[in-house]
């Protein structure tokens, strides 16, 4: 695990690099081949309305010269030339606009803004949009489009009369190119951020069954050793029970019988220990609600604790504040939990070890406060305090046992309860636990 999983990053990671490289070029792609696109949309638009216009502006009868004439005949018939209607004779601005967004509708360009502008075979403008002017001198971002708005194939005007010209702005080109592709980047960024998202929650669980597997190797370590120690001390003294002298002695018969009794019992308080786990891994704990007074179950764990306390020079000090202590609750197990934060208090400590336990209450919880003066906890432990076979590191302190299921059990207790604890602690002076349980 320790090898495999930083090639599984290495190489998700360049996959995903690897994606986000193709998605760029992709993305260039795209961006040009749309620009071409609306590009050709636009000049058919364009295009039409042109050749509309100019079917309409030069469906009249046309005037024709004679070819064979005297120059000054002809300069006189130049003259005397009438000129057929313009644009501007014919259409409003406002119709040359309609027929504009017709076209530019017709061709799926429903959003796409536009300005234009009619000009005359000298270069003048016959009309505009209101924009145009504006527009017109910023080549950067917009696009210019030309179409001579020539008569229909087959009139001949002998080349006196000149096309007049249609110039239609998109104004922001590129900016109008990136909105029609609004969806498809929204599209294509959600995915990416699906696999971002997937890839962390990929990683995470890598990281976290490492850790679990860390954890678990540890807890088997020490439950060897929990088990390891009993039974060597029953192996000593069931060959002391087979020493002559020893089975003639009454009493250090039973000295060595109660050694076995009492590391059996040991033995089998691990295993109870060990099948907790197992109903609590599958969350089939078993609770029975009855009425019951916190003040009577805390004193009941206290005097359950007077030895140990004794060969610690510890004290217990209480302080039972709360006038109502009445709650709707599992005994047996909200007698486990304040055993567990009590016993955690005795275990991780030196000699003249002082206790603190008080007690307040309102009129939704009653909160129980336990603070020893012990080695304390650093950030970390503090952050997994709670986690399932999570040990603290003793320091100096060598005598700690356990499996690191205490502190799990008693955030499972709580949960059933719906109450809620919370820890405080410092580095060499103490840790203290709050308990918040709601009253019935």
């Amino acid at each position: 695990m320790k090898k495999t999983l930083p090639l599984i990053v290495i190489l998700i990671s360049l996959s995903l690099l690897g994606l986000i490289v193709l998605q760029l070029s992709w993305l260039k792609n795209l961006l040009e081949v749309r620009q071409a696109h609306l590009l050709s949309k636009v000049k058919t638009a364009t295009t039409q309305v042109a050749t509309e216009l100019s079917r309409s502006a030069y469906s009249g009868p046309v005037i024709r010269l004679p070819r064979k004439q005297s120059k000054i005949a002809n300069d006189f018939n130049l003259k005397l030339l009438l000129k057929p209607p313009s644009i501007d004779d014919k259409f409003t601005p406002q119709e040359i606009y309609t027929k504009l967004r017709n076209a530019f509708n017709e061709a799926d360009l429903k959003h796409m803004k536009f300005e234009f502008a009619i000009a005359n075979s000298d270069g003048d403008y016959e009309m505009q949009s209101a924009n145009y002017a504006t527009e017109f001198f910023d080549t950067t971002s917009n696009k210019l489009i030309h179409n001579y708005i020539v008569p229909e194939t087959g009139t001949d005007l002998d080349g006196i009369i000149q096309a007049e010209q249609m110039i239609v702005i998109v104004p922001d080109f590129k900016q109008q190119v990136w909105n029609s592709l609004k969806w498809i980047l929204i599209g294509a960024g959600i995915f990416m951020l699906i696999i971002f998202a997937a890839f962390y929650i990929t990683l995470k669980s890598l990281l976290n069954q490492k850790k679990l597997g860390e954890i678990k190797s540890d807890f088997i370590n020490n439950m060897t050793h929990e088990f390891k120690t009993p039974l060597a001390t029953i192996s000593l003294a069931i060959d002391a029970i087979k020493n002559e002298k020893v089975q003639q002695d009454k009493e250090k018969l039973h000295y060595f019988s109660n050694i076995i009794k009492e590391e059996n019992k040991r033995m089998n308080k691990h295993v109870e220990t060990i099948l907790q786990a197992a109903i609590m891994e599958k969350q089939e704990l078993q609770f029975a609600f009855t009425t019951v007074h916190v003040h009577q179950i805390l004193q009941k764990v206290i005097d359950a604790y007077s030895l140990q306390l004794e060969e610690k020079n510890g004290i217990i000090q209480t302080n039972f504040n709360a006038k109502n202590d009445i709650l709707n609750a599992d005994e047996v197990h909200l007698t486990n939990l304040f055993s567990n934060l009590i016993d955690n208090a005795i275990k991780y400590s030196k000699d003249n070890l002082v206790i603190k336990i008080a007690t307040n209450s309102n009129a939704k919880v009653i909160c129980v406060k336990i603070e020893d003066n012990g080695i304390g906890m650093s950030k970390e432990t503090l952050k997994r305090i709670f986690e399932k076979f999570y040990r603290a590191h003793t320091g100096n302190v060598h005598n700690v046992k356990g499996f690191g299921l205490g502190m799990s059990y008693v955030k499972t207790v709580l949960e059933a309860h719906k109450g809620k604890i919370k820890a405080d602690s410092t580095l060499g002076k103490g840790s203290s636990f709050t308990v918040e349980l709601p009253i019935s």
